[in-house]
């Protein structure tokens, strides 16, 4: 959680500061104006990278030489970023080096909701797994010990398998594969069924058209249904060779949700389906709150996209009760802000905090 944020010559904003409240922060202004830039600083210091741009380059305010992102956690832990045309990245946590991005996402529990929140339904596995990942890596210590061995592992085998070594030397790195592999599998399944439980109540609330929907969870482990991974791999063996990559394993799995027997991309409206992702974002920062006792910061980019004035105040009622930091950006909204909400408003790149 952040209590302080300073931002400089990031795009548009040229030099700003924000104390936003622990609760939600709603910041209005026309579109161009910089809004999203301050979401994108906040994502910037969470994740040492952009959603805007794979290259930082194009993030720094034309004709200045750098950019830079600072700001204070709820414990006044002070965390800065700083990228330079011509030194490149580097970042300081509690006034020392970072050594390892990981460090700052277990500071900053971060998640991000785009303007074009359809990820789940076009993106396609890759995405879902990070999604359910992302809750994984913040409350069970041992998963991104299991993911990054089977990381490299599996890099390892494919290797192999490129360099067309004898079967028996690509098959040295199964049991290791199967024995990270498998326990892979099972955090995300326990992950899952604590993820439907939280998020059957609060999509029911911020989309009350389904409020006595019925919800099923499917997970696909990566390899067929009825086989272990060690048959799996034995199998497709051949066919690994063939292809030069091992195609079953953790790495190729996927989930995806029923709803009354349906599939949610066949029945939901665009605004449905943003709000199926609002509510799987919530729901993974429930758990996280309730494992770790830490606050999400929430990233809501344009709150009014897709949705109406009643949808709108529904998450808006339903952030209020969860465990998170919010920062949500609109044009404008079509509901009056409550008291709790804390209000800035943005025009040509500066930001001003608005009096309630």
């Amino acid at each position: 959680m952040l209590s302080q944020l300073s931002i400089r010559t990031l795009r548009n904003v040229n030099e700003v500061t924000l104390f936003p409240s622990a609760g939600i922060n709603i910041i209005i202004g026309e579109n161009g104006s910089g809004k999203t830039s301050v979401l994108e600083a906040i994502y910037l210091l969470a994740l040492g990278k952009s959603f805007r741009t794979r290259t930082l380059k194009s993030a720094v305010q034309f004709g200045q030489p750098q950019l830079q992102v600072i700001a204070r956690t709820n414990g006044n832990i002070p965390v800065g970023l700083q990228f330079s045309i011509l030194d490149g990245l580097s970042i300081r946590l509690n006034n020392a080096p970072l050594k390892r991005l990981s460090e700052l996402a277990s500071q900053l529990p971060l998640q991000f909701i785009p303007a074009n929140s359809h990820h789940f339904f076009e993106q396609g596995p890759k995405y879902r797994r990070q999604l359910i990942d992302w809750g994984l890596f913040h409350v069970e210590p041992s998963f991104n010990f299991h993911w990054q061995s089977y990381k490299k592992i599996l890099k390892q085998r494919n290797s192999a398998i490129r360099q067309h070594k004898k079967r028996d030397e690509i098959q040295l790195w199964d049991r290791h594969l199967i024995s990270h592999g498998e326990a892979i599998t099972q955090l995300r399944k326990k992950q899952l069924d604590k993820l439907i439980i939280e998020f059957k109540q609060i999509f029911s609330s911020i989309c009350p058209t389904y409020k006595d929907a019925q919800y099923e969870v499917k997970y696909r482990e990566g390899w067929l249904k009825g086989e272990t991974l060690k048959t799996a791999l034995a199998k497709a063996i051949h066919r690994d060779e063939q292809l030069g990559y091992t195609r079953s394993g953790s790495h190729a799995a996927d989930w995806s949700f029923r709803i009354n027997n349906f599939d949610p991309v066949d029945v939901f409206s665009r605004g449905q389906q943003k709000l199926f992702s609002l509510a799987l974002c919530m729901a993974q920062a429930k758990i996280t709150e309730q494992v770790k006792h830490e606050k999400t910061i929430l990233l809501l980019d344009d709150l009014s996209s897709e949705l109406d004035k009643d949808h709108q105040q529904n998450v808006l009622q339903e952030l209020e009760l969860l465990p998170v930091q919010a920062f949500i950006t609109a044009t404008d909204l079509d509901v009056r802000p409550s008291k709790k909400h804390t209000m800035f408003h943005v025009e040509q790149g500066a930001v001003q905090q608005q009096d309630r």
